[in-house]
């Protein structure tokens, strides 16, 4: 029996530092505690070159004698228009709200950042027109499928060579009115749910692809006004143990051809995005413009993807620490964005970010 303890005390001695130094050299937590140096921050928000802007999806009626207009801070709205509201029919572009909300902004002083809607996440919502619902765009859409295995959305097939020629051709007419004009333009995340069991025409390496051929048609169509693709997962990989380079990619073509690099979801203690969007945007020097956008229930550290994300809808999470000032030292200083979209979630938005931007 003495000898087995000793043998065991011997054993611990041995693996107790390399388990120690494992834990040390895991990659997935590098950026684990980085969030920490960011804690002290206060309100009001540090002074900064970022535009701010308020991001209403696609409910674009709430601008109207919203807040927001009377805050200097605040550089406009990024509103969300689906490619089925800017072309209900083949060759047949309606981009009236689009002008009805710039001119709005414009009147009061602020800007417009469009986001391009091809994604949705409601089975019952499609983002694209009828017409690519044919055989001629093999469908124009697949079904994505979430971890349980459930359809819970849309994706247009991106990776499509005809659904890139049409995508390509809407591009292009919104940039002969709007270019120059508004401030911007993102294209949706690049995180889709599908594989090759869903669609057999989709690769992970083929998606990639085509998500930096959209990105170019962007560019051409609007070589004035600020361009950005949402790059935040990619399918077919998971940083950082499952490198195939496709995220980073990405984020290397945006640089070269001058597209901003943005994304959802500013969680700064969860893995997943520390080790993807984060890592990318702080582990590279970039010259294109960076944005990052506070999503609903970002304000409480948590995403749309999360089932309690709305604790209490309409009156929020009670006791809740304000993080407004931290994601913002963290998004100015840690990512060094050019960019920050702030969900218009209340109660957060007029209790927890207003402030910050108004004392």
């Amino acid at each position: 029996m003495k000898n087995k303890k000793i043998l065991l005390i011997l054993l611990t001695g041995f693996f107790f530092p390399l388990l120690l130094s494992g834990q040390s050299d895991n990659p997935s937590v590098r950026y684990a505690n980085a969030y920490k140096q960011y804690l002290n921050a206060g309100c009001p928000l540090e002074k900064d070159s970022i535009k701010h802007f308020v991001y209403f999806a696609r409910d674009r009626e709430m601008i109207h004698n919203h807040p927001f207009l009377k805050v200097q801070r605040i550089a406009g709205a990024q509103i969300m228009y689906s490619w089925r509201q800017l072309e209900p029919e083949r060759d047949g572009y309606d981009f009236s709200i689009i002008r009805e909300d710039y001119n709005y902004l414009l009147s009061h002083g602020k800007k417009l950042f469009i986001q391009f809607q091809d994604v949705t996440f409601d089975l019952k919502y499609k983002a694209i027109p009828d017409y690519l619902m044919s055989v001629e765009f093999d469908g124009g859409c697949t079904p994505s499928i979430n971890d349980n295995g459930i359809a819970d959305g849309w994706v247009a097939k991106r990776w499509n060579a005809m659904v890139q020629h049409r995508f390509a051709i809407l591009m292009k007419k919104l940039g002969e009115e709007f270019d120059g004009k508004i401030e911007g333009i993102n294209l949706q995340e690049s995180a889709v749910d599908i594989n090759g069991k869903v669609d057999s025409t989709f690769t992970p390496k083929r998606y990639a692809e085509s998500i930096k051929t959209n990105m170019l048609a962007l560019k051409k169509a609007f070589p004035v006004s600020t361009t950005m693709q949402y790059a935040n997962f990619m399918p077919g990989e998971w940083l950082p143990w499952e490198d195939e380079g496709y995220l980073r990619s990405v984020y290397q073509y945006g640089q070269k051809i001058g597209v901003g690099l943005g994304g959802p979801d500013l969680m700064v203690r969860r893995e997943g995005q520390l080790n993807h969007i984060i890592a990318m945007m702080h582990e590279n020097k970039f010259t294109v413009p960076l944005g990052i956008a506070v999503q609903d229930g970002n304000y409480i550290g948590k995403t749309c993807a999360d089932n309690d994300y709305e604790d209490n809808p309409g009156q929020g999470l009670h006791g809740h620490e304000n993080i407004v000032p931290l994601l913002h030292a963290f998004a100015k200083d840690f990512l060094h964005v050019s960019y920050m979209f702030w969900s218009c979630q209340e109660p957060y938005f007029s209790k927890d970010l207003l402030p910050c931007l108004t004392k």
